[in-house]
């Protein structure tokens, strides 16, 4: 269920609750407050910061990552993890790392060698 901020339309005239901006857990199908749930008094949906941030994943990671799929569904797992583990170390993507130790495991490589490997970074 999505989190929703709202403030009170007028904060100079309103109670200590809505004249700042104060958060409801709604349903997506409820429709937006119109008063404050502790005065009554109007108020307005505002829109978050936190939603009008969009992130885009880069081109070359989504090739790699469609790449690393590939090589798993092949059962090529040396081929998925070498990919995986060079593209790792130039993002600093974690769950990539981890995935890449997976894979060397897959292919038959020592796990205590490889979790080794992980730690030094």
């Amino acid at each position: 269920m999505p989190i929703y901020e709202y403030q009170a339309e007028d904060p100079e005239r309103a109670c200590a609750h809505c004249r700042r901006p104060f958060e409801v857990l709604q349903d997506l199908r409820d429709p937006p407050l119109s008063a404050c749930p502790e005065c009554g008094g109007p108020i307005r949906k505002l829109i978050s910061w936190c939603r009008a941030a969009v992130t885009e994943t880069p081109q070359e990671t989504l090739r790699v990552e469609s790449q690393i799929r590939n090589h798993e569904k092949e059962g090529r797992w040396s081929h998925a993890a070498e990919l995986a583990d060079k593209h790792a170390e130039r993002t600093h993507d974690r769950a990539l790392r981890t995935r890449a130790l997976e894979n060397y495991e897959k292919a038959g490589y020592d796990a205590g060698t490889l979790s080794r490997h992980a730690n030094d970074e």
